[in-house]
């Protein structure tokens, strides 16, 4: 009886202990010592207006859903800082309809990040070039006329999306390239 008591024990414990591997994306190396971390306003050095707060919103989403860390929107109070610039914003036609009319356009964004810990300034990630790239068609009803608000309503989808990749990306590699 006791040998069978044993061998359940042993059994739960190999059963439970699990084989050490998790999902991708959900990890961290980050020191012990970050709790909080800061996330203030992208700086916008590109000629699209906004596109800052788009992108900084969606890094604070994407760091939330992690769900390890505080989030916070300023520097106050925060164990580390994510901080960065979007340098400039492309958009290049790539196709076109049977009018003669760009139809698809690529989103070009280049970036630069870092993650600092606050107290000993040291910026544990950096990175100076970052690019991201997107096709999307330009949907419309009539292709012999494009109106300019439908135009600029596609190119915020377009930069949504892409801010969502930029979101990912970027708190992927600060949270696991350590």
């Amino acid at each position: 009886m006791r040998w069978l008591a044993t061998v359940a024990v042993c059994a739960w414990a190999l059963a439970s202990s699990g084989c050490g591997y998790a999902l991708a994306g959900r990890g961290s190396f980050l020191p012990a010592t970050i709790h909080t971390v800061g996330i203030p306003k992208l700086e916008n050095r590109s000629t699209f207006f906004q596109v800052e707060d788009i992108i900084t919103e969606k890094i604070r989403a994407e760091l939330i859903g992690r769900g390890k860390y505080a989030v916070t929107p300023d520097t106050v109070g925060a164990d580390a800082v994510i901080s960065g610039e979007v340098l400039y914003i492309a958009v290049t036609p790539v196709g076109i309809n049977e009018s003669q009319l760009a139809s698809r356009y690529l989103f070009t964004v280049a970036m630069k990040m870092a993650f600092t810990e606050v107290r000993s300034q040291d910026v544990l990630w950096v990175n100076d070039s970052l690019i991201f790239r997107g096709e999307y068609e330009l949907a419309t009803r009539n292709t012999e006329n494009i109106r300019g608000d439908s135009f600029l309503d596609q190119e915020r989808s377009a930069m949504d999306r892409i801010a969502t990749d930029v979101a990912r990306t970027v708190v992927t590699a600060i949270l696991e390239a350590f």
